[in-house]
């Protein structure tokens, strides 16, 4: 098997074991760039000269010096400050920024050893819905969602075996259902997001992409993600109990996340699993209406410098958020950010009751064209509640294309969610993805 198509923890056992050396791995994933990426387009910046003078620095660091991610390569999404690199935000008022600094991921990142391999694409601040350049590696006529768009091509795409995304809406989950791999959005601020553009202080999460959950595990590690009970137990499928939510949006949901959430449900219960079906109360009923009230609120605040320096370079739905002109008034804000936060308890609570809730990660399979990156309406709750979510890919919808499913926990329960996410990707079939699907 090529270098280039291992998985992160594959490839730290060939460095382990002195059968690879992370120059002759990074030769690898450029080869697969230099032809996958005209065709892809997932990539705002790739320095190769960069990426070989870090490989060969990392083959120099004695065995026992080495960190938990030596020579792993990892793309990071261009709204992440980078030193060596470009930050533009594919944004014209940013266009070759280099902000001279490392944002506070990239710096534990490169202290474990990672190969930092290149700046992925975004939608224009991470936070508009038209695309970027990046085509879906499962459909070169379809989106790969957004606003991580290049983040989960290029993992799909065995151009890189991890890359970071941020997610405010559906920005994770949504491009890793698209795209076929595994997505985390940890619980919101365990992770810094110190040298990260804002849209949202309330919302923005740092977010994973990865082609096995052991490589998720190892990036967990890394960002010292933990719960407050250790894991003392390996998480079995059979005999546990999982939560159906559909969510209040299931009316949205396309064939493709019907058919998937039927399967998952049928997997689960074939295995041993009780899978209940979960109504939540009925104040979720507002989630969507506070949640876009609560945003164009952060928003104002947000792009107000890019809207005095630079307004003919902004999109029109950034402009839009400034000049308020939804009036959405201060009063209507409070409303919205007290009502949210006091139902991210009550979904802890509901929540605690399951091994994981199971619910849509889309409405449906990517749409066609890349103007439009795609509806984040099955996203944006769990954003706004807090709470960690991961896509587990392994299901198809039309044209053969991939659709996942999301599993939930209550807020700080990662490590036990990356527990049942691996089993249950295994109950998929799902464990470790070497192909696309």
């Amino acid at each position: 098997m090529e270098p280039y198509r291992l998985t992160a923890t594959e490839i730290l056992a060939r460095f382990r074991d002195g059968s690879l050396t992370v120059e002759k791995y990074a030769e690898s994933l450029l080869s697969r760039i230099d032809e996958r990426d005209p065709v892809v387009k997932g990539w705002e910046h790739i320095d190769r000269e960069y990426v070989l003078e870090q490989a060969r620095a990392l083959d120099q660091v004695p065995i026992d010096k080495r960190g938990p991610l030596h020579g792993v390569a990892v793309g990071v999404k261009d709204i992440i400050y980078t030193k060596r690199m470009p930050t533009q935000h594919n944004s014209a008022i940013y266009k070759d920024f280099n902000p001279g600094l490392d944002a506070s991921s990239i710096v534990v990142l490169k202290d474990a050893g990672a190969l930092i391999l290149g700046k992925t694409t975004t939608t224009e601040f991470a936070a508009t819905s038209v695309g970027p350049k990046t085509c879906n590696p499962h459909g070169l006529d379809r989106t790969p969602g957004g606003s991580s768009s290049g983040s989960a091509a290029v993992v799909s795409d065995f151009q890189a075996p991890l890359a970071l995304g941020t997610q405010t809406g559906g920005s994770t989950i949504r491009p890793a259902s698209y795209n076929g791999v595994f997505g985390l959005k940890p619980t919101w601020n365990s992770i810094s997001r110190e040298g990260v553009k804002f849209f949202s202080i309330i919302y923005d999460t740092l977010g994973i992409f990865a082609r096995s959950v052991d490589d998720l595990e190892l990036v967990a590690d890394v960002f010292g993600l933990s719960d407050d009970e250790p894991l003392t137990d390996s998480f079995t499928v059979k005999g546990s109990k999982f939560a159906l939510v559909r969510t209040p949006m299931w009316s949205d949901a396309g064939p493709g996340t019907t058919a998937a959430m039927e399967n998952a449900a049928k997997l689960l219960r074939e295995n041993g699993a009780e899978v209940e079906e979960v109504s939540l109360p009925p104040e979720f009923e507002k989630m969507k209406e506070w949640y876009w009230i609560a945003l164009q609120g952060e928003g104002k605040t947000t792009f107000l410098q890019e809207y005095r320096t630079g307004k003919e370079h902004l999109h029109q739905y950034l402009v839009d958020q400034v000049e308020n002109r939804r009036n959405i008034s201060h009063a209507m804000y409070l409303e919205a950010f007290d009502g949210i936060a006091a139902l991210r308890p009550v979904i802890d609570k509901i929540a605690n009751r399951y091994a994981a809730i199971l619910a849509p990660s889309v409405t449906d399979i990517a749409p066609l064209g890349r103007g439009f990156t795609g509806n984040q309406n099955f996203n944006y709750m769990w954003t706004a509640l807090h709470t960690p979510v991961i896509n587990i890919p392994g299901f198809k919808g039309e044209a053969n294309m991939p659709v996942g499913v999301s599993l939930v926990a209550a807020r700080y329960h990662d490590r036990h969610l990356l527990n049942v996410a691996k089993e249950v990707a295994k109950v998929f079939g799902v464990d470790c993805a070497h192909k696309l699907p």
